[in-house]
């Protein structure tokens, strides 16, 4: 069925169920950035295939709202579909709520899948429509009515991260978390963020690629809780070691009506970015709501001192097996049809010899040439290009291993590469080096720090579309709140930057058609000298690979910049060396030499 058979019926769907606009966001029922192929309907029905984004459809109109990582991909998937791109946060693009408030006509009503938008939009859109004197209806899986041929829900069985790797136990972060709900007030809690209940339950499992999680709710009382999943997933022990926790597990498609059923006169309290508006709907009238953010995103944005330890030792694994692919590309005889994905795979195969490595973190972007220039970039059979000599490779890649999760970008040269390259390639080095190195007091946010990345971007008038960089999770989401660096604030209060959190340093450069440059490494908020002026905090790379200096142009790097690099290329070799071959050690130090 082509992309234009399905809009249409889906707008039959629409017009039989009195639908006047009808949103397909991107997430699940747990509002997940990455889901599993089941929940995929917006890719479905747009064509689209980008992690991000949320399409809009009346009766004679189509629209898609991304952002800017998405722009270049998005405009080629959706060219022909019949579905215009909205370019989010560019000047005059209309916003979404701005086209729904337009497009609905008096009386009219706004259709979703209450299942897959948060509480925060649900009510949203109920004011836009109750201005037009209309309605919402949230109880509609249209596009799932249509998709003949949808995946099943996932079925791999979970599994216990060992306290050893995650650093303390069920009961602890249960007690804590209870701690939080009796600061609001709290009786009941709710839980819907796949990577929340994973961490509180030092579980992992199978159910969304590239994300150990597992597909439930929860509800923590007071002196009990319940886990809302599919018990077929959960062994004998699993089962008792959460008994042990007073965890009872009940099948995942009665959390409903476990909302429905608690007490009228409790105080729930809920994180209205991360649970379904119909869930919230089933909640009694009666109950009490506390609307704030999970207790547990903070916590285990902090990691403990076992996990960042465990942290130190993936990162070491997973610079060995960068570095090990870096010297099988500079030595590559790429006469032989080396092509982005081929080179994508090499890469997992070095991963894969690491001990304790599970899987990878994210889909792989390998990304050549002009390719580089799409932020998300995806290979795929029709894009899959050739190497050549003369320009750069790009992969941004990443892995889950028992101690940690990585995450990191390395752009190669592929023989002499032209000076423009070069250029931008030192640029991106600049901005990624200064942040890295940067020296703060502690109540800094992301937001404090970001121009200290992109102040030599601006020095050239030039910009990166993106944030600089996002917290990591602990063998979860590689992309983590509450943190990041980005320049332009958001809507939320800015999250202070804490001892043991971890956070991607990642400037880039795109030049369309022509090429992409990202650096990445990740970092550790670490204490640094306290005095008189306050506690001042400083941040520890953990990524230990090579950047590449066959694209690195010396004079147009200050002092300290250089200096800084030499000093990261003294660590990358002490650290990685002895985990190679004669061979390898002797190219890592010509390829860590001092500039």
């Amino acid at each position: 069925m082509k992309i234009s058979d399905r809009v249409k019926a889906l707008r039959s769907r629409m017009a039989s169920e009195g639908v006047d606009l009808y949103i397909v966001p991107s997430t699940d029922y747990h509002h997940s950035e990455y889901v599993g192929d089941y929940f995929k309907e917006r890719a479905f029905i747009t064509g689209f295939t980008g992690s991000a984004g949320t399409a809009v459809f009346s009766a004679d109109k189509a629209g898609l709202w991304t952002d800017g990582r998405y722009f270049l991909q998005a405009g080629n998937q959706l060219a022909g579909s019949g579905i215009d791109l909205y370019r989010m946060g560019e000047p005059d693009c209309e916003t979404m709520e701005e086209f729904l408030e337009r497009e609905l006509p008096p009386g009219g009503v706004i259709g979703f899948d209450g299942r897959t938008i948060g509480v925060s939009e649900g009510k949203k859109y109920e004011e836009i429509a109750e201005k037009k004197g209309g309605s919402v209806k949230y109880n509609l899986d249209l596009v799932g009515d249509i998709w003949t041929e949808r995946p099943p829900l996932p079925g791999g069985k979970a599994w216990i991260l060992d306290e050893k790797y995650a650093g303390e136990s069920v009961a602890s972060k249960i007690e804590r978390v209870r701690e939080k709900m009796a600061e609001s007030g709290a009786d009941i809690h709710f839980l819907s963020g796949l990577d929340d209940i994973a961490w509180l339950l030092n579980i992992r499992g199978n159910d969304v690629a590239y994300c150990p999680l597992v597909l439930a709710h929860m509800i923590v009382y007071l002196d009990h809780a319940e886990l809302f999943a599919d018990v077929s997933k959960f062994s004998e022990d699993i089962l008792e070691q959460l008994k042990e926790s007073r965890v009872s597990v009940r099948p995942y498609d009665e959390i409903s009506t476990a909302a429905s059923e608690i007490p009228g006169d409790s105080r729930a309290l809920l994180d209205p970015e991360r649970m379904s508006y119909a869930l919230y709907q089933s909640i009694p009238e009666s109950a009490q709501i506390v609307e704030a953010e999970n207790p547990e995103i903070l916590m285990k944005s902090i990691k403990n001192d076992i996990q960042t330890e465990n942290n130190r030792k993936a990162h070491l694994k997973d610079a060995v097996a960068c570095t090990k692919f870096m010297y099988w590309l500079k030595h590559a005889d790429l006469s032989e049809g080396i092509t982005e994905i081929s080179a994508a795979e090499k890469l997992e195969s070095f991963r894969k010899e690491q001990e304790g490595y599970v899987e990878a973190s994210f889909a792989p972007i390998s990304a050549f040439a002009e390719h580089g220039a799409i932020v998300h970039y995806s290979a795929d059979e029709t894009s899959n290009a050739t190497l050549r000599e003369g320009k750069m490779l790009l992969t941004d890649t990443g892995g889950h291993y028992l101690e940690g999760t990585t995450d990191i970008t390395r752009t190669v040269a592929l023989g002499d590469i032209p000076q423009r390259e070069k250029e931008d390639f030192t640029l991106v080095l600049r901005a990624m080096l200064r942040l890295m190195n940067t020296v703060f007091l502690h109540g800094c946010s992301g937001a404090n720090l970001d121009c200290i990345a992109r102040q030599v971007f601006w020095k050239e008038h030039v910009n990166f579309n993106h944030g600089t960089g996002h917290g990591v999770g602990h063998l979860l989401n590689v992309h983590e709140a509450p943190i990041n660096f980005r320049w332009k604030e958001g809507t939320a209060p800015a999250q202070t930057l804490e001892k043991n959190m971890v956070i991607t340093d990642e400037p880039g450069i795109y030049i369309e058609g022509s090429h992409g440059i990202r650096i990445e490494n990740e970092l550790l908020v670490c204490e640094d000298e306290k005095n008189s002026y306050g506690q001042f905090m400083h941040f520890e790379p953990l990524t230990l690979v090579p950047i590449d200096l066959d694209a690195v142009l010396p004079e147009r790097m200050t002092a300290e910049e250089r200096d800084i690099l030499n000093l990261y290329h003294k660590r990358v070799y002490d650290s990685v060396s002895p985990h190679l071959d004669e061979e390898e050690r002797v190219w890592l130090k010509q390829y860590t030499r001092p500039i």
